[in-house]
């Protein structure tokens, strides 16, 4: 059997002490399948003395990950600290520099310097494994980079954030309100503190941003996400949506059009019969439609210790064999620039609710609106009447036909210009899936 393959772990919170405790447990299993053992031989944290559940005593010990990444006698470097700058963009570009192989789970790195760290790569002869930077332990990476090779994508969707999942599921299935089952998410651990990120969009736009380079072979382009988070997903909506036969889901979506690469994250109605519905709780799912294969899907566990751990060690037993991919399936120098596409008609139309003053002539100028704009309603749905201190309203529900987002919020515009409506109108695009 070859010589161990030598391992630098540059962080060691949930998913890295996972990691350290894998290694340890089963090295007879991960020798037979790397080919050759797999030791875990210097590590980097902020706190030498915390309890991780593994004896590190006897292993090198870095307090700068950076310093590990350029001083370590490493073969892989695995960086688990987390964040798109600092530390891990500093440690990750001098371990590629010296020509480690780098395993990271990093997905905000990669959707801001992803392109860049491929070229680097790419000028060293190193590699760059990430299959626990999306979707945790789904390996749907490999499969878009590798088994999918010789098909042509034309889309990829999914359900990439299992916060925003989690919470959707309990206000369907329990009537919890968001702020409830929001600090319920905090309590459990499947929130932060500070949720934004999860709840406002944020993490799975980085995670949809690679999944485009992947599935278009174009360049990595963050900001050419339209980003849009639950926090406006109340209670009466997802009602609505039940009698509608939808379900609530927090959509990521990249699709190739005639005109470039549309790219959004929003919550989406979808029908309660596709697969995609089916998907509750803190699992993510992705689903890749091909040209030779029709359309895949892939569901499991998005996130937690052992799931994402299970995805970083797929990589390093790759890392252990001498074939080597390209980070983002395509040479970095081969990656076509990204192009945005250009706005059109959302084939699935819209939902909005409205709360409508009770008042003469309401109905008639929303409807004048409406077709002023171009918009043709598929129904109207109007639900209990809801008494106000200061007036009635009637909860009012529209469908549309295929129309331009733009279209719609001008309209919309127009009716809330008109007096007609108590509050800010509520707009949710509905998606047509199988």
């Amino acid at each position: 059997m070859d010589r161990p393959l030598k391992l630098g772990l540059a962080g060691l919170g949930t998913v890295g002490a996972s990691l350290a405790r894998l290694v340890k447990d089963r090295q007879e299993l991960y020798a037979r399948r790397a080919g050759r053992p797999i030791e875990i031989v210097a590590v980097s944290a902020r706190d030498r003395m915390k309890d991780r559940g593994v004896d590190l005593s006897a292993i090198e010990w870095f307090d700068d990950p950076v310093a590990l990444a350029e001083k370590a006698d490493i073969d892989v470097f695995v960086e688990l600290v987390g964040g798109s700058d600092g530390a891990a963009y500093d440690s990750v570009k001098a371990a590629l520099g010296r020509g480690l192989t780098v395993v990271t789970a990093n997905k905000a790195l990669l959707a801001h310097h992803g392109v860049q760290l491929a070229r680097l790569a790419q000028k060293k002869n190193a590699a760059i494994l990430f299959e626990a930077a999306v979707a945790g332990g789904i390996p749907i990476i490999k499969t878009m980079r590798e088994a999918l090779r010789g098909n042509a994508t034309s889309r990829v969707y999914g359900i990439l954030n299992g916060t925003c999942n989690y919470m959707l599921t309990r206000m369907e299935k329990e009537g919890i309100a968001f702020e409830d089952c929001l600090a319920d998410a905090q309590r459990l651990g499947y929130a932060e503190a500070d949720p934004t990120f999860d709840i406002g969009g944020f993490d799975a736009a980085h995670k949809l941003a690679v999944l485009t380079s992947l599935a278009f072979g174009c360049e990595i382009d963050l900001d050419s996400i339209f980003i849009e988070g639950i926090d406006q997903v109340s209670n009466a909506d997802i009602e609505a949506a039940a009698e509608l036969g939808f379900r609530i889901k927090l959509l990521a979506v990249a699709q190739r059009t005639e005109t470039g690469i549309e790219q959004r994250v929003h919550p989406t109605m979808i029908p309660a019969s596709s697969a995609l519905a089916q998907i509750d709780g803190v699992t993510n799912a992705v689903a890749v439609d091909t040209d030779l294969l029709g359309s895949i899907l892939l569901a499991g566990p998005g996130a937690g210790g052992e799931a994402t751990a299970s995805a970083v060690l797929s990589d390093v037993i790759d890392a252990a064999g001498s074939a080597r991919v390209p980070p983002l399936g395509l040479p970095a120098n081969e990656l076509a620039p990204y192009k945005r596409a250009r706005m059109r008609a959302h084939e699935g139309g819209y939902y909005i609710r409205l709360s409508v003053l009770d008042q003469v002539g309401a109905f008639a100028s929303i409807a004048r609106r409406m077709a002023e704009n171009g918009i043709s309603l598929e129904s109207i749905v109007q639900r209990r009447r809801d008494q106000t201190d200061d007036g009635a309203t009637r909860p009012v529900v529209l469908i549309t036909h295929e129309t331009t987002e733009a279209a719609v919020r001008k309209a919309l515009e127009h009716v809330s210009r008109d007096g007609h409506l108590r509050g800010e109108p509520r707009m949710i695009r509905i998606e047509a899936l199988n």
